[in-house]
C-alpha cells in the first residue's frame, strides 16, 4: 500500500498549531490576536484585540514578506511588541505563511 500525500496546507496547519496555537487562533483572539484575514490587514488593527502601542504605531501591512520578517524576529522588526516567538526554519515559516494566506482567502 502506497503512503498518501498529506493535503496541501496540512503541514502549514500542523506547524501553525504547534508554533502559534498556544497564543493564537485563526478565528478568535486569545493571548494574541486572531489571524483570520491577516493578509492585507494593517498591523495592530484586528478588531477587539488590545495591541501594544509599538505594533499599533507600526506602519506594516501583512503580506508574505512582512510575515516572513516578523516570524524571523518580532522584536527586531517592531521593537516593543509583546511577541517574542520566532521561527528560525525558512521552510517552516513559508508553510505557516501559506496556511495564513489560505485562511485569509487569498
Amino acid at each position: 500500500m502506497q503512503a498518501q500525500t498529506p493535503p496541501a496546507g496540512a503541514e502549514g496547519a500542523r506547524l501553525y498549531q504547534a508554533r502559534c496555537g498556544g497564543c493564537h487562533s485563526i478565528a478568535a483572539n486569545k493571548v494574541g490576536p486572531a489571524h483570520k484575514g491577516v493578509f492585507g490587514r494593517k498591523a495592530g488593527a484586528a478588531p477587539g484585540y488590545n495591541y501594544s502601542p509599538a505594533l499599533k504605531g507600526a506602519n506594516v501591512t501583512w503580506d508574505a514578506a512582512s510575515l516572513d520578517r516578523w516570524l524571523q524576529g518580532p522584536q527586531r522588526m517592531v521593537s516593543g511588541t509583546r511577541m517574542f516567538l520566532s521561527v528560525a526554519n525558512p521552510a517552516e515559516r513559508a508553510a505557516i505563511i501559506a496556511y495564513l494566506k489560505a485562511e485569509s482567502g487569498k
